[in-house]
C-alpha cells in the first residue's frame, strides 16, 4: 500500500516553519525594544495574568531566585512592572504589569498584527471557531509540556 501522510504529518513542515517564525520574530521584537528575550517573555507573562510573585515568575521562566529578583528590578526600572502589597498578606509583594508597552516594541508588533488581522477578518464563523479551538488546545499542550521545565 501507499503510505499516505496523516493530516498532522502533512502539516508538520508548515507548523515548524510557523513556530520558528514566531520565535525569531519575538527575539527580533525584544532586540528592537532594547530588552532581552527573558525580560520580553516575563512582560508577556505579566500581561496574561493579573499578578505574580517574584518566585512564580522566576519559576515560570526557569530562573533562580536571585535572577528572578534582578529580572523584576529591571522590569520595574523600565516601567513595565510594579511591586504592590499582597492583599492577603501585606508582608508579601505581588508583581503586576503596568500596561506600558515600549513604542519600538509596539511598532514591531504592528508589523504582524495588521496582516494577521486582515487574514482573520476573511474567515467565516466556522473557520474562526476552528482557529479558536486550535489555539486553546495548542496553548494547553504547550503550557502542560513546559510546566516540568519551570520546576
Amino acid at each position: 500500500g501507499v503510505n499516505v501522510p496523516t493530516l498532522s504529518e502533512a502539516l508538520t513542515p508548515l507548523y515548524r516553519r510557523y513556530l520558528s517564525a514566531v520565535v525569531l520574530f519575538h527575539q527580533r521584537a525584544a532586540r528592537a525594544a532594547g530588552i532581552g528575550a527573558t525580560d520580553y517573555q516575563a512582560s508577556s507573562l505579566l500581561a496574561l495574568r493579573p499578578s505574580w510573585t517574584t518566585g512564580e515568575l522566576g519559576a515560570a521562566l526557569g530562573l533562580t531566585s536571585g535572577a528572578a529578583t534582578r529580572l523584576v528590578d529591571r522590569l520595574v526600572a523600565a516601567g513595565v512592572a510594579r511591586r504592590v502589597p499582597d492583599p492577603a498578606d501585606r508582608r508579601k509583594v505581588q508583581i503586576e504589569h503596568t500596561g506600558r508597552v515600549d513604542e519600538r516594541l509596539n511598532a514591531a508588533l504592528d508589523e504582524v498584527r495588521e496582516p494577521i488581522d486582515a487574514a482573520i477578518s476573511g474567515l467565516d464563523q466556522h473557520q474562526l471557531e476552528g482557529l479558536v479551538a486550535y489555539f486553546e488546545a495548542a496553548a494547553r499542550a504547550f503550557e502542560t509540556a513546559s510546566a516540568p521545565f519551570a520546576g
